[in-house]
């Protein structure tokens, strides 16, 4: 520590005893990258090469979920949108090329070939893909702030089973 006197010329030094040293700990530490690491994009881009329309991964066995899938597809008469459940082998797969893990079946998620959408995101996303007037009103819905908007879903979300049930098996 220095302390400089008004004249200038004046400098205390004080230095730390020999004894009192810093101990630094790390709190975390990096794991080096593992050899079986997967590329999920690369892993799942065969299902953009043929047909590059986005994917609705949806819960299989969820009748809030199911329904959407009906109201969707009822909406959606030029067939922008593919379907796949999440629980079904390709459904995991994009769920890992989303950043989720495989087993995570809380949110609904649009898979497009450079770009993934969760929660109320994918539901506005939807929204746009599919007949009017639900573009219009996707756009209108963008200006309620992301927050706000995850609320409202994962309060859905978490009580979807208790309030519209599930069935044994996905429909699709």
């Amino acid at each position: 520590m220095a302390i400089l006197v008004p004249a200038g010329c004046a400098r205390l030094c004080v230095s730390r005893p020999a004894q009192v040293r810093r101990r630094v700990t790390p709190f975390a530490t990096m794991s080096p990258p593992r050899g079986d690491t997967i590329d999920w994009v690369k892993e799942t881009s065969s299902f953009f090469e043929q047909d590059s329309r986005p994917i609705m991964l949806f819960d299989g066995v969820c009748n809030l979920c199911n329904g959407g899938v009906r109201f969707v597809r009822g909406n959606d008469r030029n067939r922008k949108m593919r379907f796949e459940a999440l629980q079904s082998e390709a459904g995991k797969k994009l769920l890992r090329r989303s950043g989720r893990a495989p087993d995570d079946i809380s949110s609904v998620v649009l898979v497009e070939k450079d770009r993934s959408y969760i929660k109320s995101e994918a539901v506005l996303k939807i929204m746009e893909y599919i007949d009017l007037p639900f573009p219009q009103l996707a756009f209108f819905l963008q200006f309620v702030p992301l927050f706000v908007r995850d609320v409202m879903y994962d309060n859905v979300a978490d009580n979807r089973y208790t309030i519209f049930g599930y069935s044994d098996s996905c429909e699709i």
